[in-house]
Parts: structure tokens; C-alpha cells; sequence
């Protein structure tokens, strides 16, 4: 099957309808299909290294709001170095 990126996220929706955690999620869930090989992307195409890029981004940011939460829940002096 082949995905409109933004079409695909937004399913019919405005952006500002969306969470951006849902964008985030959406976003990344379609990245590793494809870059798994189980879909395609209508063109303009995201390259091998913009979707790594992306996906590493997407981690990044899921990792530092776990930390966050953690520090503003009572772990501080606990928390990742």
C-alpha cells in the first residue's frame, strides 16, 4: 500500500485537531513501516536518511518527556545522567 505521509496522519482532520503526541506517534509508526518495507510513500518521498533522522528525533523526544515526568513526579536527584 502506498501512504500519503500527511493524509495518512491527519485522516481528514485539520493539524490542529491533532495532539502532538498522536502526530508523533502517527509519525513515527508510518516511518518504520516504511522504512521496513512494508509501505510505500506518495512522492515527494522521504529519503533512507530523513526518516532516520525523523524516527531518531522521535525517540529522543518520547525519551526526555519520560524523564521529565519522572523529575516533576517526585524523582528528582533519581532521574537518567
Amino acid at each position: 500500500m502506498e501512504y500519503n505521509f500527511a493524509h495518512a496522519i491527519l485522516e481528514g482532520r485539520s493539524f490542529e485537531e491533532l495532539q502532538p503526541t498522536e502526530v508523533l506517534d502517527r509519525s513515527s509508526a508510518l516511518l518504520r513501516g516504511w522504512m521496513r518495507g512494508d509501505h510505500s510513500m506518495e512522492r515527494p518521498k522521504l529519503y533512507d536518511h530523513y526518516a532516520l533522522l525523523l524516527v531518531a528525533l522521535i525517540e529522543q523526544l518520547s525519551r526526555l518527556e519520560r524523564r521529565l515526568d519522572h523529575l516533576e513526579h517526585g524523582g528528582a536527584g533519581q532521574g537518567e545522567r
